[in-house]
């Protein structure tokens, strides 16, 4: 299983593939080509402070764990649901950033898939060969607007909404990952995709469908059962299988629409990047 991710060295971004202690450090994005500059440079003098993935699109789909459609009193409706989240969701180890404290504000834990190659009116027999990795990702949710509008697409794309990463895993074996998210050290969520309703292939090539998918596009395949609230303070934890954990804190948004107590209260929560010697590479 090769891994893959963003680094920084001082004020330098790179994509690069991390072997063991070593990062070699790459010309292009991965997802575009794996090609070597031959830099190779010590993880431990790097940080990883940056979303692993840069897409065109990023695509989540809903109801597809039957514990969770169930826990959301909602039923089954025979094809995969998809809408669009917006790219600059996106966000890395650091804080989870919550526009509307007033409002119910969930985790969702899901399998995230990185496309790797041009993928239009794909068959399930040949979606995973257009794949290039996995990685761990968290859908979160502003349940109120949700509520309100009757569609996803604003209420799941605040900035800081879509936390992803640390690592992408091109050559995993995803059908039967254990997925799991602690909150405040207590285990909230675990499932394994073998209970996906709608396996990643038949996503893929129902996507392909209807668009033309990218190289380095993401897929968000579902959370299952166990979603609840964040606040100011909580600590996420997510894993799949014993890849290294997607830790994220929540803090308040300093442009939050609420008062300037909010807004103080929020400021209190640091925002850090974590150095490698902070993620547990081999958990």
């Amino acid at each position: 299983m090769k891994t893959f991710g963003g680094f920084r060295s001082g004020d330098e971004f790179f994509y690069g593939e991390l072997r063991g202690d070593e990062v070699h450090r790459l010309s292009e994005p991965y997802w575009t080509q794996v090609q070597p500059t031959g830099e190779i440079l010590p993880l431990a003098n790097l940080k990883i402070d940056d979303v692993p993935v840069a897409p065109s699109k990023l695509i989540a789909v809903g109801l597809n764990y039957a514990d969770h459609i169930a826990e959301m009193k909602r039923t089954e409706i025979g094809a995969p649901l998809i809408w669009f989240k917006a790219p600059s969701s996106l966000a890395h180890h650091g804080a989870i950033e919550v526009a509307f404290p007033e409002h119910q504000t969930e985790f969702e834990v899901e399998l995230a898939v990185v496309i790797g190659s041009r993928t239009k009116n794909v068959s399930a027999d040949d979606a995973l060969d257009h794949v290039f990795g996995y990685t761990i990702g968290l859908d979160i949710t502003d349940r109120d607007l949700q509520k309100q509008e009757k569609q996803f697409g604003r209420c799941k794309s605040f900035d800081s909404y879509t936390p992803i990463g640390p690592f992408v895993y091109a050559d995993a074996d995803v059908r039967d990952a254990s997925i799991k998210l602690w909150q405040n050290g207590e285990l909230r969520q675990s499932t394994r995709t073998s209970r996906m309703i709608h396996s990643v292939a038949q996503i893929i090539s129902f996507v392909s469908q209807s668009l033309t998918l990218l190289p380095g596009d993401v897929i968000l395949t579902g959370t299952p059962a166990g979603v609840g609230p964040i606040q100011a303070g909580d600590e996420l934890e997510a894993e799949i299988d014993d890849w290294p954990r997607l830790r994220n804190t929540v803090a308040i948004a300093q442009d939050s629409p609420t008062g300037n107590a909010e807004r103080s209260l929020g400021n209190t929560i640091s925002n850090t990047c974590l150095r490698p010697s902070s993620i547990d590479i081999s958990k």
